[in-house]
């Protein structure tokens, strides 16, 4: 059985709701009656805010009562504190929406977990031969710093958990070990080290046992790859859909206290329903 599949399975089982505060978007429409249709999720509408959404933002971000009700007049902020107060088990959004608002609506009512100096995200990458893995970041951060790509690494090893049932973590370089030096890898060593999950490497040593064991460093069998700057992530996952034929399914925003889902602005209709299965299965 494929992740996919077991991700359908899983979540069908939890009939849990999904808030899409971009309805008006033919695409996230015509997701919603797929969703209800093939009984993924519980599309929900917006709904009009409430005393416990307005706490919501005063104790996650210390906002005044009366600027948390004028916040809560976005769409997006208040699919978000419907999510934060349980209303909803998780919020998609992104077609009419750049990243950055989608982000900035999930910490402001949701906020990061214990631990996490910063949201990131993953792709979940299926390929033609069978692989799955997770990717990441590919989205979000520009050039983190090692605090922020180790938190990129532990929220994406415990993605990799729900969803892949395992983690092996790579954080990626162009030096393996003490092969290379420079203030990229320096970056890469410290994220490892703070992580506790295995790096710098190389993407061959990271992927293939006979290189690693030549190496001296790891098993060479990773299922989650964390880049260490969003051109080597980004470049990545767009070179292995184009070359490889694989499939990429997100972005999915990680380090929230409870999932959220950004979507590319292209989606597509089945973009968007594996999207949200996807998010949901990390409920």
């Amino acid at each position: 059985m494929s992740v996919m599949q077991k991700i359908l399975r899983n979540v069908r089982l939890t009939k849990a709701r999904v808030v899409l505060p971009e309805l008006d978007d033919p695409r996230i429409k015509a997701a919603a009656d797929r969703l209800i249709t093939d009984e993924i999720a519980e599309p929900i509408a917006l709904m009009e805010p409430d005393a416990d959404m307005v706490d919501a933002l005063v104790q996650i971000r210390g906002l005044k009562e009366n600027i948390a009700k004028r916040m809560l007049a976005k769409p997006l902020i208040r699919a978000s504190a419907m999510v934060a107060t349980g209303r909803a088990d998780t919020m998609v959004a992104g077609v009419d929406n750049p990243t950055k608002r989608v982000i900035e609506a999930a910490s402001l009512a949701i906020g990061l977990k214990d631990g996490i100096r910063a949201p990131s995200s993953f792709f979940l990458m299926l390929f033609p031969d069978g692989r799955e893995m997770i990717f990441a970041d590919c989205a979000v951060n520009v050039a983190p710093n090692a605090d922020e790509l180790a938190g990129i690494a532990i929220a994406s090893a415990i993605s990799a958990n729900a969803l892949l049932g395992e983690c092996e973590v790579a954080l990626l370089s162009f030096s393996t070990g003490t092969s290379g030096a420079g203030s990229s890898v320096d970056v890469v060593k410290e994220a490892s080290e703070l992580s506790g999950f295995l790096g710098p490497l190389q993407v061959d040593a990271a992927l293939n046992s006979t290189i690693a064991e030549k190496k001296g460093l790891g098993k060479g069998r990773a299922n989650v790859l964390i880049f260490p700057d969003l051109n080597a992530g980004n470049i990545a996952y767009k070179l292995v859909q184009e070359l490889a034929g694989a499939q990429a399914i997100g972005p999915i925003l990680q380090g929230f206290r409870k999932p959220v889902c950004d979507l590319s602005r292209g989606a597509t209709v089945d973009d968007i329903v594996a999207a949200t299965a996807v998010t949901l299965a990390l409920v």
